[in-house]
């Protein structure tokens, strides 16, 4: 890999993390990541596979309490990018991105302890009513964690390439078999642990259509989702040029449909 190739991969995670500044808009997962790092090694297609494979795969690693998921930002982009690389298989990519993920994640937990400095600082900025003070400490941890990701990324894809080769290499097969049955099985517990969360009796009719359309009328995931749509505009009477919030609030509070009956 050459060595703009690897900077511009690094700035990739680092373009991951910002995905928290922007407020949440998923540009850290690996569907995304992985499209942008295949496109910049002359791979569009590979990157878009591997990285939805990887997305299924990380499906469940979200932050939820305490638990602090994997790296999923290091993890898909730096296996996205030795997979494309090397030609390794989609198995081989998945093997290679949990690993590199928890590594990631233990670096960043060591440097997670310096955070208490940086914190005292900000409150000592806030006494003072120093605002400008309060942001230069929010920029440098922020700077910190962007750093600590394009280094990883850097130093992985443009010097380890040949000690991740050579590992690879090493892997049993059962192991490669064992990580692909693993991805397959990892879709199914994060769609598991997204419907516990979101499913209830009202969603639970246009969950069952939306699983009839596709498993007995073979109707495409595209189709699907466009009748999705077209069903949220008129139950939210989206096309309504007289709709407002207010009068929906009022017309539902005086005609007994308000919130509180689902209680």
């Amino acid at each position: 890999m050459t060595l703009l190739q690897a900077i511009l991969c690094g700035l990739v995670s680092v373009y991951g993390v910002f995905d928290f500044a922007l407020g949440t808009l998923y540009l850290n997962r690996p569907i995304f990541l992985s499209a942008i790092t295949g496109l910049i090694l002359g791979d569009f297609k590979t990157g878009i596979i591997i990285g939805a494979t990887l997305e299924l795969f990380f499906m469940g690693a979200v932050s939820v309490g305490a638990y602090i998921p994997p790296d999923v930002v290091v993890g898909g982009v730096v296996a996205t990018a030795l997979a494309i690389v090397n030609g390794y298989s989609t198995e081989i990519a998945i093997t290679l991105a949990m690993p590199i993920a928890l590594f990631s994640l233990a670096i960043g937990n060591l440097i997670t302890i310096t955070q208490p400095f940086f914190l005292k600082r900000a409150d000592y900025y806030a006494d003072k009513c120093d605002a400008k003070g309060v942001v230069r400490i929010q920029w440098t941890m922020g700077l910190i964690n962007c750093a600590r990701r394009f280094i990883l990324t850097f130093l992985a894809l443009y010097f380890g390439a040949t000690a991740v080769e050579a590992f690879v290499n090493s892997i049993p097969d059962w192991v490669i078999s064992g990580m692909s049955a693993a991805g397959g099985l990892m879709p199914a517990m994060g769609f598991a642990m997204l419907m516990r969360m979101i499913l209830t009796k009202q969603i639970l009719p246009y969950y069952f259509l939306g699983f009839v359309l596709a498993a007995y009328l073979a109707m495409p995931s595209l189709g699907v989702a466009i009748l999705a749509v077209i069903i949220v505009m008129v139950k939210f009477d989206f096309l309504n040029p007289n709709r407002s919030e207010t009068g929906e609030m009022v017309n539902s509070s005086t005609s007994g449909g308000g919130i509180d009956d689902d209680f």
